[in-house]
C-alpha cells in the first residue's frame, strides 16, 4: 500500500544473473527434499529478476496432478521459509517498481500413448495434424479471450498485468517466425518454402553450435508458444492454475468438436486438402488474435480495439463475461459447469474482490492517519524547531535550506489530508453498494484514489529522517537476504 522506490531496484539485473545467496539455497534445498517427499518433482531454482525473487518449477505431469502439486509446492514454499528467518510471498505485485511473481501455465495436448499433438516435427509446413490442432487452438482463444482474462483475474494481479515481464490484460497469441509465415502462406493459398536453419556460433571451438529457437522470444505476450507446447503467461503467483485450465480445456474442446463436425465425413485421401481448406478459413476469421509485436507498446491498446479484441483492465471489468450467454452455452456444451455452477463461481470470484478491496482502502486510511502522518508532522515540528534556533543564529543559508524542506513537510501534510479525505469519501460509496456495482467504484474510483494518497505518502519518505520513519523501506526488505 505504501512505500517509496529504493535507489536501486533491478535496473543492474545483478540479482538476475547473480548466484543464489546461501541462505536462499539451504531454504531451496530442503523445499526440493520436502516435495520430493510427496511426488512432486521440482527442477528448476534460481534468481528471477526483481530483488529478493526466486523461481521454482515442478516437472509437467497430467492436468489434473500438476494443478495439485502446484497448490502443494505453494504451501509447502511458506510453511519452510520461517525457518530461515524469511518470508514466501507469493502477492503478485508486492512491490512497486520491480517485477511482480506470476506463474507460467505451461499447457500441451497428448494422445493416451504419450504422442504431443503439439509437436510440430522436423518439417511443421506438411504436418497436417499439427496445423489443424494449432488452427482449432487460435480459433478457441479468440473466440474465449474474455473468459481466458477472466481466469487470471484478481485483484493482487490486476497491479502486476502489463510490465516487466508480465503480459498485457489485452489477450493475444505468440507463435514465432516459422509458424507465423507458415500460417500467412496457408491463408493466402500460397506454397511455404522452408528457410535454412539459423546455428548460433558461441565463438568457442570446443563448444558446439545449436539451432536457433524462433519461438519464446516475445515476453509480453499472454499466450506464447514455445516449442512444442503453449505457455500462458498471465496467471498469478497465488492463482489455482485450475481457473485458467477450466477454460482453456472447454474452448479448445469446443473447437475441435466445430473441426470433427466439419471434416470427418471426408474421405482419407482428401482429408489434407480439406483440413488445410478449414484451416485457412479459420485463420482467416481468427487472424486478429495473432500478435507478435511489443504488448506494452501505447499503440497495442489502439490495434487491440480497431481489431475488437477485449481490453479487461481490471478484475471487476473482466468478470461479468464470465456469466454471458457465450459462456454459460461453453460450459454447458463441454459439460464443465452447469450455469448454477457457473454463477457461483462469478459470485465467489467478485465477492472475494470486493472484501479484499475493502481490506486494503480501509488499511490503507488507517495507516496514513495512524502511523505515517503523526511521524510527518513530528518530524515537520522538529524542523520548524531548528529553523526558530538557525534563524536566532542568523545563519541565511542554513535557514533558507530549513525552510525549504519545512515548506514540503507542510504541503505533504495537506496533500495527505485532501487524499485521506477523498479516499474515505469514494470509500463510503463503495460501501454503500454491492455485486458488480460496488466492484466498479472500487475498480475506477477508490484505486486511483488510493494511488493519489499512496503518491503523497512515498514523497514524505524521502524527506523525513530515517530515525523517524515508522516503517521498513523497499531498501530494508529487498535486500535484506
Amino acid at each position: 500500500l505504501f512505500g517509496a522506490r529504493s535507489p536501486k531496484g533491478q535496473q543492474l539485473d545483478d540479482h538476475y544473473f547473480g548466484v543464489l545467496k546461501q541462505r536462499v539455497s539451504d531454504y531451496m534445498k530442503e523445499l526440493d527434499e520436502e516435495l520430493w517427499k510427496l511426488g512432486i518433482l521440482a527442477k528448476t531454482k534460481h534468481n528471477e529478476v526483481a530483488p529478493a525473487q526466486h523461481e521454482l518449477a515442478p516437472i509437467f505431469s497430467t492436468t489434473n496432478v500438476a494443478t495439485d502439486h502446484t497448490q502443494l509446492t505453494m504451501e509447502m514454499m511458506k510453511k519452510i521459509a520461517p525457518k530461515y528467518h524469511m518470508a514466501c510471498l507469493l502477492h503478485e505485485k508486492p512491490f512497486a517498481g520491480v517485477n511482480g511473481s506470476g506463474k507460467h501455465n505451461n499447457w500441451s495436448m497428448s494422445t493416451d500413448t504419450g504422442m504431443n499433438l503439439l509437436d510440430p516435427g522436423a518439417t511443421p509446413a506438411a504436418n497436417a495434424q499439427f496445423l489443424l490442432i494449432l488452427a482449432a487452438i487460435i480459433k478457441a482463444v479468440d473466440e474465449n479471450q474474455d473468459l481466458l482474462r477472466i481466469s487470471v483475474a484478481s485483484a493482487a494481479n490486476d497491479h502486476r498485468l502489463g510490465a516487466n515481464e508480465a503480459p498485457p490484460a489485452i489477450v493475444s497469441m505468440f507463435l514465432g517466425t516459422e509458424l507465423t509465415e507458415i500460417l500467412d502462406c496457408i491463408e493466402k493459398g500460397e506454397p511455404y518454402s522452408q528457410p535454412d536453419a539459423v546455428f548460433t556460433d558461441l565463438g568457442v571451438d570446443l563448444l558446439p553450435s545449436f539451432r536457433m529457437d524462433n519461438t519464446d522470444r516475445n515476453r509480453t505476450s499472454p499466450f506464447a508458444f514455445t516449442g512444442n507446447k503453449f505457455e500462458f503467461r498471465a496467471c498469478g503467483s497465488e492463482q489455482n492454475v485450475s481457473d485458467s485450465n477450466l477454460v482453456l480445456d472447454a474452448a479448445v474442446a469446443k473447437s475441435l468438436k466445430s473441426f470433427a463436425d466439419a471434416l470427418e465425413d471426408t474421405p482419407e485421401d482428401k482429408f489434407q486438402d480439406a483440413a488445410l481448406e478449414y484451416c485457412k478459413k479459420v485463420l482467416t476469421d481468427h487472424q486478429r488474435i495473432l500478435f507478435s509485436g511489443d504488448g506494452y507498446s501505447d499503440e497495442w491498446p489502439i490495434e487491440a480495439e480497431k481489431r475488437g479484441l477485449a481490453n479487461n483492465k481490471t478484475t471487476a471489468d473482466a468478470l461479468p463475461a464470465f456469466v454471458s450467454d457465450k459462456a454459460i452455452a461453453l460450459f454447458e456444451e463441454t459439460g464443465v459447469l452447469t450455469k448454477a455452477e457457473a454463477q457461483c463461481r462469478y459470485d465467489c470470484k467478485l465477492e472475494k474482490y470486493n472484501k479484499l478491496m475493502n481490506i486494503e482502502a480501509t488499511t490503507m486510511i488507517r495507516e496514513a492517519r495512524r502511523t505515517y502522518r503523526p511521524v510527518i508532522t513530528a518530524y515537520a515540528t522538529k524542523v520548524a524547531k531548528g529553523l526558530e534556533t538557525i534563524r536566532a543564529a542568523g545563519a541565511e543559508a542554513a535557514m533558507q535550506c530549513e525552510q525549504n524542506t519545512l515548506n514540503k513537510l507542510c504541503n505533504g501534510i495537506t496533500a495527505i489530508n485532501d487524499s485521506i479525505k477523498a479516499l474515505d469519501a469514494v470509500h463510503q460509496k463503495a460501501e454503500a453498494l454491492d455485486g458488480q456495482e460496488q466492484a466498479n467504484v472500487y475498480a475506477h474510483e477508490v484505486v486511483p484514489a488510493m494511488d493519489t494518497l499512496r503518491a503523497s505518502v512515498d514523497a514524505m519518505e524521502e524527506i523525513v529522517a530515517a530515525d523517524y520513519w515508522p516503517v521498513p523501506t523497499y531498501d530494508d526488505i529487498l535486500f535484506y537476504v
